[in-house]
C-alpha cells in the first residue's frame, strides 16, 4: 500500500514538472522591479528635447525636464538610452506653466494658498509594438502658502511637479495604467 502512495506522488510530481514547462514555454513574461511592462523586443529608448509652449516660459524647464526623463528611464529600466529615436520614443510639450492661481480664500478675499500647475503633453512611440502608442495630457499641482515668496519655493516645487509628471508619463507608457 504504501509504495502506491509513493508511486503516485511522483507521478503528480512528474505531471506538475511537465506542465510547468510547457506552460512556461507557452508564454512570455517581463520581469521588473518596478513594475513595468517593458516589451522585451525593446532594447534602446530617446527622448527628445522637450519643447516648452507655454503662455510663461520658465527658462531652462524644458532642459530640466528632458534631464530628468532621461535619468528616470535609465534608472528604471534597462534599456539603452540613445539619440535619434530608439525603440521606444517620448516626445514632450509643456503647455502650462501656472505659477500664481489662488485655491483657498479668506476673509477679504485674500488667498491663504497658491496653486502652481505644470500640464504637458506626452507622445510616446513604441517602435517594436506600436500598439502601445499614445499621446496623452497631463497635468500635476502642487499648493503653496500665499506668503511665501514663489521665486523661493520655486525650484522644490518644480522639482516635486516634474517627478509625478515623468512618473505619470513612465506609468502610461510601460505600466499600461
Amino acid at each position: 500500500m504504501r509504495g502506491n502512495q509513493n508511486t503516485g506522488r511522483v507521478s503528480v510530481f512528474f505531471v506538475v514538472i511537465i506542465v510547468s514547462l510547457i506552460s512556461s514555454s507557452c508564454f512570455k513574461m517581463n520581469y521588473s522591479t518596478t513594475g513595468a511592462s517593458i516589451p522585451a523586443e525593446a532594447k534602446t529608448y530617446s527622448v527628445q528635447y522637450v519643447q516648452n509652449r507655454a503662455r510663461i516660459v520658465e527658462p531652462g524647464l524644458n532642459q530640466q525636464f528632458t534631464d530628468d526623463l532621461k535619468d528616470y528611464i535609465r534608472g528604471n529600466s534597462n534599456l539603452i538610452m540613445i539619440n535619434g529615436t530608439g525603440d521606444v520614443d517620448f516626445e514632450v510639450v509643456i503647455e502650462t506653466y501656472d505659477p500664481n492661481r489662488p485655491v483657498t480664500i479668506v476673509a477679504g478675499d485674500e488667498a491663504a494658498k497658491n496653486r502652481f500647475t505644470i500640464s504637458v503633453k506626452a507622445k510616446f512611440t513604441c517602435n517594436v509594438n506600436p500598439e502601445l502608442d499614445f499621446e496623452s495630457s497631463f497635468s500635476r499641482y502642487l499648493d503653496y502658502s500665499s506668503t511665501s515668496n514663489f521665486e523661493s519655493v520655486k525650484a522644490d516645487l518644480t522639482a516635486e511637479i516634474l517627478k509625478l509628471l515623468i512618473d505619470d508619463i513612465y506609468k502610461r507608457a510601460f505600466v499600461n495604467w
